[in-house]
């Protein structure tokens, strides 16, 4: 740490975030292992520039993972990958009455966003046409932002589901691109950005973010959020890792949650406008401090994952209300 943990260092860490100041490395990293660093001081400057953009408010998401399994990819994390041996239902895309279902459930549970999930390298040309066309229908019926999630995508993919009203894309880069070809070996991290810089390019916001807990060391975290920042992510899912037996990544050293909260403060004082999401893993690895990821974070994931379970709705809403947050609504948004 440049200069240490004494007086003014956690007013200086929110002031300097406001002031759009980057954060030196050595502060960075002492951000997420010097013990010199308190944790709750820390979490507190994290909240001062949360509250600035976002005030009290949460955004909770509803995922449905529309297409399972049956992918060529070997992403080792992933328990749909190639070569995993996890048992997981595997299926093709749901009907369109299904995914229309989902959105209106998602709607009346009180969610800001409805994010679409698809397995797969990446669409065709004919099954983006299709997701347009779903994406075109629920923003009709309802008041939800929606984001896609269908892997890699070119520019005229891109344009297509603009056009259709897709407020998001995600892709994430889920780790930092030296460590990348050690989880994944059928496409690389470039592959990943290309697809970010394609729908940027259309006039889409970007949804991407990490895996914590994959072996990185806190250097790669970094400079996985700076990274995101270059890139203007507006949305950030900071995922923590858990093992889906028979996937081939494995059991790794558990994440403790002090070092799950430190990640999320780090992310919002380096992207301090950027919507910063506690999203999968958070159950598992944050425990009894799950409340404490509100203050760095604004939005949570609700009703589980692609793999993996997630507090129900009733359970997440319980949890911000009590925390002293407030559910966001789309009608707040201008």
């Amino acid at each position: 740490m440049e200069q240490g943990v004494g007086s003014g260092f956690y007013q200086r860490l929110w002031q300097g975030a406001l002031a759009g100041e980057a954060l030196s490395e050595a502060t960075a990293l002492g951000l997420l292992t010097d013990p010199d660093v308190s944790l709750l001081p820390l979490l507190d400057a994290a909240y001062q520039v949360r509250a600035h953009y976002f005030g009290r408010k949460v955004r909770v998401h509803i995922l449905n993972n529309v297409q399972n399994g049956l992918c060529a990819e070997d992403c080792n994390y992933c328990a749909q990958a190639a070569g995993s041996e996890a048992e997981i239902p595997k299926f093709r895309i749901k009907p369109d009455e299904e995914i229309l279902e989902g959105a209106e459930r998602a709607y009346q549970s009180g969610a800001f966003r409805y994010c679409v999930v698809m397995s797969g390298r990446g669409p065709s040309q004919e099954r983006v046409a299709h997701m347009a066309s779903l994406v075109q229908r629920i923003k009709e019926k309802w008041p939800l932002e929606v984001c896609l999630s269908a892997g890699f995508i070119d520019p005229e993919m891109a344009g297509v589901l603009k056009e259709a009203g897709l407020d998001r894309y995600n892709h994430n880069l889920n780790t930092s691109e030296g460590r990348y070809g050690s989880i994944c070996t059928t496409h690389g991290y470039a592959d990943r950005v290309a697809t970010l810089n394609a729908a940027k390019g259309a006039g889409m916001e970007v949804c991407s973010g990490l895996i914590i807990g994959m072996g990185e060391p806190p250097e790669e975290v970094l400079e996985v959020a700076r990274e995101l920042k270059r890139l203007n992510a507006r949305s950030i899912p900071v995922n923590f890792y858990v093992h889906v037996s028979g996937s081939k990544l494995g059991e790794q050293n558990r994440l403790t949650p002090e070092y799950c909260l430190r990640v999320l403060a780090l992310f919002r004082l380096i992207c301090p406008d950027a919507e910063i999401r506690a999203a999968g893993g958070r159950e598992v690895n944050l425990g009894a401090l799950e409340a404490l990821a509100l203050y760095p974070a604004n939005s949570l994931f609700s009703e589980g994952y692609l793999n993996t379970g997630g507090h129900s709705s009733d359970r997440t809403l319980k949890m911000i209300r009590e925390a002293g947050f407030e559910l966001e609504k789309i009608e707040e948004v201008d």
